[in-house]
């Protein structure tokens, strides 16, 4: 059963995707304002097609401890879920995601009318001063800049390895970061075609106020984000049982 309901969601899920984009392009002229609202109607389509379809729904705990206005957001990737997820939970959301995805037909025009902070990330230190200056432009706005700060997807029982994107943008943009935890990586797992059925949880947690040393930043964010994510991860096994994930 597990294997039917993954095939159709997986069909479903990029059926979707093409035909919305491509039934979204008259909305390309439109306000910035309107083409978030869409967007975020597309990524609710989608948790819906998953929680019907391949049996997984969504949980979410601590938005208040979101605040309004500009913010950093900086918390665990596992998954493709987390990236269209999260976009639906905050008002006007910019994420940090590799430039490569801009080069896309169709797909790489919504992000730029979006204006996600695209990141070329074989680049160095020239990429790090251009996340910087473009989170810069769209806090200024007062939208929420989400990264996630290990830059790629670890699978639930991976090692952290953090890289220097939060702490630079924290140091630069001036306003809380919030951090987060999730075990989406139990039931969507990476490079995997199985969809298991649960609940992904995501949980929010107190903001770190801005002004701290670099050290003391990096230091409380990974602790915060690596004790969170190991409780969902476990509490996700405890509950639902799916299965162990395998070494790539």
């Amino acid at each position: 059963m597990t294997i039917l309901r993954s095939l159709l969601f997986n069909i479903l899920f990029y059926v979707t995707l093409v035909v919305l984009f491509l039934a979204g392009l008259v909305l390309l002229p439109v306000s910035h304002a309107t083409a978030v609202k869409a967007m975020q109607g597309l990524c609710r389509v989608l948790l819906w097609e998953q929680r019907v379809v391949a049996g997984t729904s969504m949980e979410v705990r601590g938005l208040e401890n979101v605040p309004k206005g500009p913010l950093l957001v900086a918390g665990k990737h596992q998954s493709l879920w987390e990236t269209f997820a999260l976009l639906t939970l905050f008002d006007d959301p910019a994420m940090v995601l590799k430039k490569e995805l801009t080069l896309i037909p169709v797909f790489g025009w919504y992000i730029r009318k979006l204006r996600m902070i695209a990141v070329e990330r074989s680049a160095g230190s020239t990429a790090l001063r251009s996340l910087v200056a473009r989170a810069r432009e769209e806090a200024a706005t007062g939208r929420q800049i989400i990264i996630m700060p290990e830059g790629t997807r670890r699978a639930p029982d991976d090692p952290p390895d953090y890289k220097p994107g939060a702490a630079a943008l924290y140091g630069a943009l001036d306003v809380p970061c919030v951090p987060f935890g999730l075990n989406a990586g139990l039931f969507w797992p990476r490079r995997k075609f199985l969809r298991h059925p649960g609940v992904i949880v995501v949980e929010f947690l107190p903001p770190i106020p801005p002004g701290l040393p670099r050290r003391e930043f990096q230091s409380r964010l990974e602790a915060a984000i690596e004790t969170t994510t190991q409780a969902l991860v476990a509490e996700g096994r405890q509950r639902w049982r799916p299965p162990e994930p395998t070494k790539t």
